[in-house]
């Protein structure tokens, strides 16, 4: 089985675009899939229960079924930082936790798990905590998504130094085209995939069929 923990630039950059159509990829290669969304804030209140947007996708598109407990554990109704919604409504985001709900879930023996963070790498879960701290914990490969629009370039750089730096492999980039009209977009990702040294699994223009965002990927370096 292999484990990848999926993480952006920043927020609003096509995490959950990016892990979808990774997914579905991966499905269309006969690949038994499941994903994993350990923290979600802006979620809303259901007859079952508080739901997100991004984790309802990510269960969707695995091959598995699989509960929305175990998709995601940790989910807030609050559009905020999640530390400070966990604080508002008194939880602890418990690594040990996020743990034992993943293990359940490699329990499945998927071929691929994706997790799929929350914001950028530095994400805080409160107590001092970060979710870097989750993915150095769990030693995951990571994967960054890098959302394509001014001011990439420094981000995407700084995040791969933080991965890096705390010991863990970049084991891929997809550059996401955010912005509809970003100048000079192809000279962008050649510079992105002469310094990030790290294999780039996709450019993705900017779509309006999310279903189509999986053939502009190429997932096997990674499998």
């Amino acid at each position: 089985m292999k484990c990848f923990f999926v993480t952006g630039t920043d927020t609003e950059v096509g995490k959950t675009f990016v892990s979808r159509a990774m997914l579905t990829q991966l499905k269309n290669r006969r690949l038994k899939t499941a994903a994993y969304k350990p923290v979600a804030s802006g979620c809303e209140l259901t007859e079952q229960g508080l739901r997100n947007e991004d984790a309802l996708t990510l269960q969707a598109a695995s091959t598995f079924n699989i509960e929305y407990a175990l998709v995601n554990p940790y989910a807030f109704a609050q559009p905020i930082a999640p530390h400070l919604a966990a604080a508002q409504t008194g939880v602890n985001i418990e690594l040990s936790t996020l743990a034992d709900t993943q293990q359940q879930l490699q329990a499945l023996q998927p071929d691929v798990l994706l997790v799929e963070g929350a914001g950028g790498w530095r994400l805080p879960l409160g107590q001092g905590q970060f979710m870097s701290d989750y993915v150095k914990q769990q030693k995951m490969p990571v994967i960054l998504v890098v959302g394509m629009r001014l001011g990439c370039l420094n981000h995407a750089l700084l995040t791969a130094e933080a991965i890096r730096r705390d010991g863990l492999e970049l084991a891929g980039w997809v550059a996401n085209q955010v912005e509809t009209n970003m100048p000079l977009l192809e000279e962008n990702q050649a510079f992105l995939q002469a310094h990030l040294d790290a294999p780039l699994l996709g450019c993705i223009p900017r779509l309006s069929d999310t279903e189509m965002a999986s053939q502009y990927l190429d997932l096997t370096p990674i499998i």
